[in-house]
């Protein structure tokens, strides 16, 4: 028993954790228990998934978010602490406890999702940067609309593209604000500032913002499964009638499109019902190009409404031995270690301007059963755009495919003979 308890008390967690977790590949936030009663939280090199975690005098806790710790253990801000990429939290059963470096910090890529969609919106730094994601969308959305704001409609969904629309109705008034000042001071000095003037001027013209979509339960469309996605969002989302007349342009914000489906057979659907002369769908993210593997369920390359419509401008365009060239030079690498892959899939999307994958993919969901007859346009962020939005949340790969880690590749590789083969063994060739 001695010999047991002098073990278990000169035990090296961190030690056990270098030597299994030297080759590990991805972004964890992995969390532990040993038999003796010791525990520990590891967070990946390049701190990919979030780790946080606060001391009491009671207790140590840790999340994956900041404001949930504030909330349960009842701390300020200041209290919770970020637990350092590539370093363990680990606490012996007699009470002590210690930060330590498990695996050399990489390069930093914290995933910039979490900050734009699965986060919780109320903690302090996501907040900000998700009303900043919403402005940066306002110079493309003003030159859709025209600046003719008396008959514009601005709203969001779902749910979570909330923050990110104040954001975007306080960048819009900002410049409306400008823009009523800059007149006020040409028609005084032109001597034509009079009260009708002054009322055009202030009490007309400004943003418009309604609650367009309501979602009358709590849940989330995308983390469904596949098969029931589509019944959930009919029975989750519906218009608010009066709100939006035919000959106005209907701007919604949205906090990404990945797969297009819930707005092809339901959102637009259901938006498209006062008939707008156009909608305009607005992404806070940009263009979801590529699978992710590190925690986030976007793994099939064929599923994505970008790729689907990069595919189908290639069919369009006779350029269809693009695809198959970019399978044969993925299979040809399919058996070299990861650390030597090349991305092959950029050379798809690299044939195309953001611009024209974004009007293809606006045809692919358009809602051609509803009986609408207006004009949908797709609007999706800058990756320059998100990185000045969320200055410390680098990690882009789903848009930029550049991955933090080989094992990236390897998955994005996959994905693409999967793609392949499973469209050439479709009875119809589907993109």
């Amino acid at each position: 028993m001695a010999v047991q308890e002098a073990i278990s008390k000169h035990l090296e967690v961190g030690n056990v954790l270098r030597k299994a977790a030297k080759n590990w590949d991805g972004g964890y936030a992995i969390a532990g228990l040993i038999g003796n009663g010791d525990s520990f939280v590891l967070r990946d090199p390049n701190g990919i998934r979030p780790c946080w975690f606060v001391q009491t005098e009671d207790l140590f806790a840790v999340a994956s978010e900041r404001v949930a710790l504030m909330t349960i253990v009842g701390v300020s801000q200041t209290d919770v602490q970020e637990l350092p990429p590539g370093h363990a939290l680990i606490m012996k059963a007699d009470g002590r406890h210690s930060v330590e470096c498990v695996h050399p910090p990489g390069e930093r890529r914290h995933c910039s999702f979490e900050r734009i969609y699965f986060s919780r919106g109320n903690d302090p730094e996501i907040y900000t940067e998700r009303k900043a994601l919403g402005a940066a969308l306002a110079d493309e959305v003003l030159a859709l609309i025209q600046d003719d704001h008396h008959h514009a409609i601005f709203s969001y969904i779902p749910n979570t593209a909330e923050i990110a629309w104040y954001g975007l109705m306080e960048e819009l008034r900002l410049r409306r604000r400008s823009q009523v000042r800059q007149q006020l001071v040409e028609a005084q000095r032109a001597g034509k500032l009079d009260e009708a003037a002054i009322d055009r001027l202030v009490l007309g013209g400004w943003p418009r913002g309604e609650k367009v979509a309501h979602k009358d339960v709590k849940l989330r469309t995308f983390i469904s499964q596949e098969k029931n996605r589509m019944q959930m969002a009919s029975h989750v989302y519906d218009i608010s009638y009066g709100m939006v007349k035919e000959g106005d342009t209907l701007v919604c914000v949205d906090d990404s499109i990945v797969r297009g489906t819930t707005l092809r057979q339901s959102i637009l659907r259901i938006l498209a019902r006062p008939n707008p002369k156009r909608i305009v769908i607005a992404s806070t993210a940009p263009q979801i190009r590529y699978p992710d593997c590190y925690g986030i369920d976007m793994s099939e390359m064929g599923k994505f409404l970008a790729f689907q419509a990069a595919v189908a401008l290639c069919k369009e365009r006779g350029m269809g031995d693009l695809l198959r060239e970019v399978y044969e030079d993925c299979a040809a690498q399919a058996q070299r270690p990861t650390t030597e892959l090349k991305n092959h899939v950029k050379r798809i999307y690299d044939a195309f301007t953001e611009k024209e994958i974004a009007v293809k993919a606006a045809e692919l969901v358009y809602p051609l059963k509803s009986g609408w007859k207006g004009e949908l346009v797709l609007v999706f962020q800058q990756i320059s755009a998100l990185h000045r939005a969320c200055p410390t949340s680098r990690g882009d790969w789903y848009f930029t495919g550049d991955y933090p880690t080989p094992g990236g590749l390897g998955v994005l590789n996959r994905a693409y003979m999967n793609y392949w083969r499973s469209a050439k063994a479709a009875p119809t060739d589907q993109a």
